[in-house]
């Protein structure tokens, strides 16, 4: 599929009704995979072109935002904002 028929897909999925009800998860995942997704979801985030960044294109500013805080929020829920913050760090010397 190409990048603008992948969109048209999400808009489309994303746009069913229902899809802004509240849900609520109870998971429980190790740190290390918390870290890592944190990592997956900062890079997908910042990513702009290819199809993450068209995809987020699709997105209003306040749901990108909402990930944003939610992905900082599992962090910080794991007590692993420091050690993050410190890897960033080391990745941009």
């Amino acid at each position: 599929m190409t990048t603008s028929e992948v969109a048209k897909v999400y808009e489309t999925v994303l746009s069913i009704p229902g899809m802004n009800e509240g849900v609520k998860i109870d998971v429980k995942i190790n740190r290390k995979a918390v870290l890592l997704l944190h990592s997956v979801v900062t890079t997908g985030l910042n990513a702009k072109d290819g199809e993450t960044g068209e995809l987020l294109k699709l997105l209003p500013v306040d749901t990108v935002e909402e990930i944003r805080a939610l992905n900082d929020e599992f962090l910080k829920k794991a007590g692993l904002s420091e050690l993050s913050e410190k890897l960033k760090g080391l990745s941009t010397k």
